[in-house]
């Protein structure tokens, strides 16, 4: 995560000359003689609240367009990730601006203060029960928002694929990703019954290949983040309708807070796991007669921040793209869009508005200003009173446009 902060760096101190360039616009007949562009403009002070899964990323990712598009900012990481939040606090005092980027520590009563007052901008990673604290804050001041959240982010499994290849970028994006602690990491499994017990089959031999028989002791599975959400992933994984379902893994080290990856096979589409983000190591599978039943099933839902579709089949690739809303798209792995900084990164409905990366950062920290250039030429009559019904016919003909119009509009030629 260090490298792709760094690259988004590199991103921006390389392009920032070509962003900041006005771009040109074309201007319609009626206001001949004119030209026009577009300019970027800094919002102003913008609010960055950050999340606490990827604590440097998500702070600093959003702050190099911040800077990149000449805002002032104050950060707020964070205090679930204290140390984080500590080491950042003394990181941007010593190397950046303090007169234009300030960081605040503190948890609920520092962060409501901080919704309480007028920003140009606020931007929040996080959970969609604090966005709509944030966007409730926000509408006081009529203040824009930018909400990276999550959601249940579906990995289609199609027959007839590379299954080792696979499962091996679905471990890598569930498990290899803080232990499924990430707002785009795989959520939940859809595939036929018939290709199941396969799947299932290739994910164990995998999982024990990455993480050993016994992945609690493996250095390479990240813990979970504190005891409250080690007991709310504990309460998914307790119910009764979902407990009996467990096809590997399951156990648990309270005092050291980790999970072990746990695939979960069969489970009901109204239990608690299938009705919240997981945010955590268990992997739940869903199983349908068709694959393309599948789209249904994803849609009947909130549109998720990723949805993942693993098949050779370019016919049902191609309805994937085109019938399932989600804030990104993978075909054939999961995750690796984050790090394609030519693609917008954002969420739809209850999985975020707004997207960064790339010059899409620049972007939403800036104001996109209309300017349009005239002269004192070409002031002509038609457009003063009295507007009698020749004016107004050769206007709503510059207005409409095209040479056939006006030609028509200034000889009287029936209607425009």
């Amino acid at each position: 995560m260090i490298a792709m902060l760094k690259n988004s760096c590199r991103v921006a101190l390389k392009e920032l000359k070509h962003w900041i360039v006005p771009e040109k616009a074309n201007t319609p007949l009626a206001v001949f003689p004119a030209s026009a562009g577009i300019l970027s403009e800094p919002l102003g002070v913008v609010l960055i609240i950050s999340a606490w899964n990827y604590p440097f990323l998500l702070s600093l990712d959003p702050l190099v367009g911040a800077i990149a598009a000449g805002n002032a900012m104050v950060l707020k990481p964070s205090e679930i990730a204290p140390a984080t939040s500590s080491l950042l606090a003394k990181l941007v005092m010593k190397y950046l601006d303090n007169s234009s980027i300030r960081v605040i520590e503190g948890s609920v009563a520092e962060t409501s203060a901080l919704l309480e007052q007028k920003w140009d901008k606020i931007f929040y990673t996080g959970n969609g029960r604090v966005a709509r604290i944030v966007m409730t804050a926000a509408a006081k001041h009529l203040t824009p928002v930018l909400l990276e959240l999550g959601g249940k982010s579906p990995v289609v499994i199609d027959a007839g694929i590379n299954i080792q290849v696979a499962t091996r970028r679905i471990i890598a994006g569930k498990w290899g990703c803080n232990n499924g602690q990430a707002c785009i990491s795989p959520d939940y499994i859809i595939t036929t019954k018939d290709y199941a017990s396969k799947l299932v089959d290739t994910l164990k031999i995998e999982l024990e290949r990455f993480y050993g028989k016994n992945p609690l002791e493996s250095k390479g599975l990240s813990r979970i983040v504190n005891s409250n959400h080690f007991a709310r992933l504990t309460k998914l994984l307790d119910e009764d309708k979902v407990s009996g379902k467990i096809v590997y893994g399951g156990e648990r080290d309270k005092e050291n807070l980790k999970i072990a990856p746990t695939i979960l096979l069969d489970v009901p589409l109204d239990s608690l796991i299938m009705n919240e983000e997981i945010f955590g190591p268990l992997l739940p599978i869903i199983l349908v007669n068709k694959i393309e039943e599948s789209f249904d099933l994803i849609n009947a839902g909130s549109k998720p921040l990723a949805a993942y579709l693993f098949t050779n089949n370019k016919k049902l690739k191609e309805h994937f793209v085109m019938s399932v809303s989600a804030g990104g798209i993978v075909i054939n792995d999961t995750t690796v869009h984050l790090a394609v900084h030519t693609l917008p990164f954002g969420g739809v409905g209850e999985s975020g508005m707004g997207a960064y990366h790339g010059k899409f950062s620049f972007d939403a920290f800036s104001h996109k200003k209309a300017v349009l250039y005239r002269g004192f030429a070409g002031d002509v009559a038609i457009r003063y009173p009295p507007y009698t019904p020749g004016k107004l016919r050769i206007m709503k003909a510059l207005i409409v446009s095209g040479k056939r119009n006006i030609i028509r509009a200034v000889l009287g030629w029936g209607k425009v």
